[in-house]
């Protein structure tokens, strides 16, 4: 389940809304220091925005040689979770550690720390509402997935899910979310990636809940689309569309792919820490896991 962050709704004008209905879903836009209002009005009406190069080729680089430092540094401390969140290990192409989902990357990788916290990220923060924070201590803090087709890998693809069943967890009723992600990789649909239902985040609670089979359905949709993106674009998805990661097509390192999700909070804080006690719905997670061998 991806990190998500709360939003506030924003009007859009007439015109702009006309100007977005125009555009083809595939339009890749430009983030300056503010979101537009054509900007606005995609994203209400199909529920995600591309942002293309929001990070350099140099910052893509740095950013995956911190990964092996952390990943080395976690292997020789035989790490298993941080802040009572799990970290995903599963197996490299040489059937060594791998890890495959970072959480509180931040904290560990000064690269990434100073990149999530750049201003040029200030219009995307302003989109999420005022008063907006990276939670960079908080929820699962900076997570980056990395998925591999390879035996023994536990991230090859995802199901269809939205990430309204964390609030269902968390005992609160979904509200509009906005998911934000740095990606890492240029991907095309042999590369497998994300693909998502554009629309499906205006659909009613029951469509929500009961649409697919959360997690365990990875059929094509004839409405999905795959979102293709280039290393260093940024990525807004509404949290409570239909969404899946599709397996590559390639295999061992061929089909690494790495995306990064910040989480951009609202909330009254809640700050975790080494006594923190992982939450129910990564308990479960953690036996699913067991239960398909993967651990």
């Amino acid at each position: 389940m991806a990190d998500t962050i709360m939003n506030i709704p924003v009007e859009t004008n007439t015109s702009a809304e006309e100007a977005a209905t125009d555009l083809p879903l595939n339009t890749r836009f430009t983030l300056g220091p503010e979101i537009t209002p054509e900007q606005h009005a995609f994203l209400d009406k199909h529920g995600f925005l591309i942002f293309e190069q929001a990070i350099s080729a140099e910052e893509v680089s740095a950013v995956l040689r911190d990964l092996d430092a952390v990943q080395e540094k976690w292997i020789a401390e035989g790490r298993k979770m941080n802040n009572g969140v799990p970290i995903f290990w599963g197996k490299d192409e040489d059937g060594q550690p791998f890890v495959q989902r970072f959480n509180f990357l931040s904290k560990f990788s000064p690269t990434v720390d100073k990149i999530v916290h750049d201003k040029r990220f200030d219009a995307v923060k302003n989109l999420i509402g005022k008063n907006t924070r990276v939670g960079s201590d908080e929820r699962d803090g900076v997570v980056l997935n990395r998925f591999m087709n390879v035996p023994g890998s536990i991230y090859k693809r995802l199901g269809w899910h939205t990430d309204g069943l964390r609030d269902l967890f968390l005992l609160r009723m979904p509200k509009r979310m906005l998911n934000v992600g740095l990606h890492y990789n240029d991907i095309g649909p042999e590369d497998g990636g994300l693909r998502l239902i554009p629309g499906t985040h205006n659909q009613g609670f029951l469509k929500m809940c009961f649409a697919k089979l959360y997690f365990l359905s990875h059929k094509a949709d004839p409405n999905e689309i795959m979102v293709r993106t280039k290393a260093g674009d940024l990525t807004v998805h509404d949290g409570r569309l239909w969404h899946r990661v599709e397996c590559s097509a390639k295999t061992g390192r061929a089909s690494l792919r790495h995306s990064m999700y910040v989480p951009y909070l609202t909330d009254a804080p809640l700050v975790k820490d080494a006594k923190s006690r992982t939450a129910f719905y990564h308990q479960i997670g953690r036996l699913l896991r067991w239960l398909k061998g993967s651990l």
